[in-house]
């Protein structure tokens, strides 16, 4: 099963499952007590934390829920803030970190850089989450809109139709889709 975000993230062959953390986990769950899915394959936009260009196409399984408060020493989680699968059909290991606020300060990019991670995508880290607690094999795929800089908002606007299509496109030749 395809799932994606929505608010401008839609595809035909994709359910929207909702925008940030809270959404998509709400959305997600719904979605598996109707559908019963064996697989969730969610696909959408992420933010690089410079160790990706633009358009480049990612595939994880595995996320993180890192905020700036912990990066500054200034909190700490009770909760695992790391979720892996072993899922075998997505090859690459990146970390995507999930956070219901997107990264524009260069300094603290590299402070996420520096933790092994690659990429941030607001929603992931909530669909690995709630695919472990219903035992369903999971991963994601990722088109790079934007550097997690400054000028993120105004990139992500700019390269979003291109980079949607790329990941199409991508989806098609490695015959996640026809």
């Amino acid at each position: 099963m395809f799932v994606c975000a929505g608010n401008g993230e839609v595809f035909p062959f994709a359910t929207s499952i909702g925008v940030g953390l809270v959404q998509s986990t709400i959305g997600l769950t719904k979605l598996i007590l109707k559908e019963k899915p064996k697989f969730i394959l969610f696909i959408g936009s992420a933010g690089t934390y410079g160790e990706y260009n633009i358009f480049d196409i990612v595939e994880s399984r595995s996320a993180s829920n890192i905020e700036l408060s912990f990066l500054e020493d200034k909190s700490y989680t009770p909760i695992d803030n790391l979720n892996k699968t072993n899922n075998t059909l997505i090859k690459n290991q990146t970390i995507v970190n999930s956070s219901n606020y997107i990264t524009i300060d260069q300094d603290i990019s590299k402070r996420f850089k520096d933790y092994g991670i690659g990429i941030e995508n607001m929603e992931f880290f909530a669909i690995i989450e709630v695919a472990k607690q219903f035992n369903i094999d999971v991963g994601g795929i990722f088109v790079v809109t934007n550097k997690t800089n400054k000028d993120a908002h105004k990139d992500f606007l700019n390269n979003h139709q291109e980079a949607m299509k790329r990941l199409v496109d991508y989806l098609k030749r490695n015959k996640f889709i026809s």
